[in-house]
């Protein structure tokens, strides 16, 4: 018998023929991998992370640039250990730039709508104020990323969604529906959202102007500079409203400023922002009071790197976060008026290396949070106040701080079809004490070659009180410094169908939670108390989607269509009587998606999107000074979104509730009928 060895061939990455007369030789006896494929021709790649960089949802290698993703061969995250779609053993989705470019919305809040697995709640039109959550949670359980750095609000997860970038800033929205604590730290109660913004690929300017219904008018611009080792882009925009409801007005300014360098050794990046808003807020937190006010400003900055070389490699970040906010319970009085200033400070080391029995990825975090306020934390004396630069005049007499450290360790297993990870986090927090807390959590996977892939896992998770939850008090209001951790075990299985036609995924998510904070009225002429009960969550996720081109022919008209159905069934574990609760009992009990991508005529295409969903729970409506009770009804939406594109501009159309639909999102705040915008943007080369 000869002794048969296998034959090991480099892997080459194509990117760009040369056009040298030898170039098709140096292929002979190598695998030639394809890099350039665009995402926007990927299938239904909303439903694979597609996350090449280091500010993706984990700390992950580049295995082939950020612009050179193949099938099968992307590298996506669930955890801190970079690996393929192929050999995932947990879920991303993923809205990808192209599904972004076709909702033509004015606010990432709206860009969040099309995802199945999100619960949008907005206060006001065009995403004034929106609450985001995951998995029959609240607004308060979920952690957001930009770019990878936490920009959570500590004071409230109502002011989480406040983004200092616009959906024209960003290339994909990775979700990560279940606990995370492992992976991401404290306040991953639920899950993940993480936005990641585009690189200058080229140098360019793109120009855009808007205008539309109830006084809607905006503009912006980008620059993108890329010289050979780094990158740079800033951006800007405005946009305001006369508001389509009594009390909605608002205007939004945000700048955005990112940048890179890579050479063969490291690669660093970095990105600072700032979100200016204004708004009349209606009935946002009360009923009772019809004519509230706020203003938020919000400035980030933060940079993060990766060494290339090595065995191990490390990823280091720092980032710092400031949060202002002032609120009126009555516009234009100091009734009710509040001032807060939030700071968070962090840091983080993540390292990852491979050995002998798979990968090993471990990190540290610290995260420091603090609040002035002339109503959150704990009371100052007087010759303690701090000064307020505004022209009220006032001075913060409330203070609190917390520290937030975290580590943690997992390992991963790679042996064929079948791939598990197992790790855990320990976290001590000291505004609870000195002791640290484990999180730990599994998760596994199993492949087959038909087209079909199974997950399974199991994940502990924790979140800190907000200081609104645990302080805020209000004529309305009031908060619980006796708040303990929110604590939740989670159990998920799903699978997955994937060919070159068809995708098809089913799963069905358990939590077991304790300690989960609401706002609860007891009786009628009760006012909100924060408290906490035990709650359990089931939700059923299913989603389908076709690629015409594929199944019928590339020529015919139509593009994709993807059809979505959650189902939410939640459980209090007590029998104390409440009255009415203001946000964890008011949870999809049903959500329906549909989108249908098609051509009409040359470059001019149209997305529909249609949203049916039914709400659980009730709000209070005030008949003068009498509050009375009233069920969410379901309701459904019908969004038309048309673009004329070419290579140097684009004119497009959002024409949303085209049916006019009278409906609710929370509270008595009632959402817009029918309304429009109409906008162009032009590209310029540089």
């Amino acid at each position: 018998m000869f002794n048969k060895k296998p034959i090991i061939k480099s892997v080459v990455v194509f990117r760009q023929y040369n056009g040298k007369s030898y170039s098709a030789f140096n292929s002979i006896g190598k695998e030639i991998r394809i890099g350039v494929l665009a995402v926007s021709t990927l299938f239904m790649a909303h439903n694979e992370c597609l996350a090449t960089r280091s500010d993706a949802l984990n700390i992950v290698t580049d295995s082939i640039g950020s612009t050179d993703i193949g099938l099968g061969e992307t590298v996506i995250t669930g955890t801190q250990l970079p690996v393929t779609a192929s050999e995932a053993w947990s879920k991303v989705v993923v809205i990808t730039r192209q599904e972004i470019e076709n909702a033509k919305c004015q606010t990432i809040n709206d860009v969040l709508k099309i995802c199945p697995e999100i619960d949008v709640r907005q206060r006001g039109a065009f995403g004034v104020q929106t609450d985001i959550s995951l998995g029959g949670g609240t607004f308060d359980q979920i952690t957001i990323l930009l770019n990878g750095i936490n920009i959570n609000n500590p004071q409230t997860g109502h002011l989480s969604a406040d983004f200092p970038v616009s959906p024209a800033d960003i290339e994909r929205i990775e979700v990560l529906n279940g606990a995370s604590a492992r992976t991401f730290g404290s306040q991953s109660l639920n899950g993940i959202i993480n936005i990641i913004t585009r690189n200058a690929t080229s140098s360019g300017a793109t120009i855009h102007a808007e205008g539309g219904s109830y006084g809607v008018a905006g503009g912006g611009g980008k620059v993108d500079l890329a010289l050979k080792k780094t990158s740079n882009s800033l951006s800007t925009d405005y946009f305001r409203t006369d508001g389509a409801v009594t009390n909605s007005d608002f205007n939004r300014k945000r700048i955005f400023y990112s940048g890179r360098y890579s050479d063969d050794y490291v690669k660093v990046s970095w990105q600072a922002g700032f979100s200016d808003q204004r708004y009349g807020a209606n009935t946002f937190y009360s009923a009772k009071y019809p004519n509230q006010w706020e203003e938020g400003q919000r400035y980030m900055a933060a940079v993060s790197g990766e060494n290339k070389m090595g065995a191990i490699k490390l990823s280091p970040s720092v980032s710092f976060v400031r949060n202002y906010d002032h609120f009126q319970l009555i516009r234009s009085s100091t009734t009710g008026e509040n001032f807060h200033r939030t700071d968070v400070t962090s840091a983080r080391l993540c390292g990852s290396g491979s050995w002998l029995l798979g990968q090993t990825a471990f990190g540290l975090e610290l995260r420091h949070e603090g609040i002035l306020s002339t109503n959150l934390g704990k009371p100052l004396e007087e010759n303690q106040y701090v000064g307020i630069e505004h022209k009220s005049g006032r001075y913060y007499d409330h203070r609190d701080n917390r520290t937030n450290m975290s580590s943690f360790l997992e390992h991963a297993i790679i042996l064929g079809s079948f791939s598990a990870n197992i790790g855990v986090m320990a976290n001590r927090n000291t505004a609870v004490d000195e002791d640290y807390r484990f999180y730990p959590g599994v998760d596994i996977s199993y492949s087959l070659s038909s087209g079909f892939k199974f997950y399974a896992s199991w994940n502990k998770s924790m979140r800190m009180p907000t200081f609104t939850e645990l302080y805020y008090k209000s004529p309305t209001q009031q908060g619980n410094v006796g708040l303990k951790l929110e604590k939740t075990s989670t159990f998920k299985l799903a699978m997955d169908y994937k060919n070159k036609w068809l995708f098809f995924n089913v799963s069905g998510i358990y939590r077991r939670g304790t300690n989960m904070i609401d706002w609860v009225m007891y009786d009628a002429e009760d006012i909100y108390h924060s408290t906490a009960f035990k709650l359990s969550n089931w939700q059923m996720l299913t989603t389908v989607g076709v690629n015409f081109k594929k199944l019928i022919s590339p020529r015919q008209i139509f593009n994709s269509m993807k059809v979505s159905y959650v189902y939410n069934y939640q459980r209090r574990h007590d029998n104390v009587e409440i009255y009415q609760s203001n946000y964890a009992l008011d949870y999809l009990r049903h959500k329906i998606t549909a989108s249908l991508d098609h051509e009409i005529c040359g470059a001019l295409g149209a997305t529909w999107h249609v949203r049916w969903q039914e709400r659980m729970g009730s709000y209070l409506s005030y008949s003068g000074t009498t509050p009375f009770k009233c069920n969410y009804k379901p309701y459904t939406l019908i969004d038309l979104k048309l673009h004329y594109t070419k290579p140097r501009y684009e004119v497009y159309a959002s024409l949303e509730n085209l049916l006019s639909r009278r409906y609710y999102d929370y509270g008595s705040i009632p959402q817009p009928g029918f309304c429009f915008v109409v906008g162009a943007n032009y590209k310029f080369n540089f």
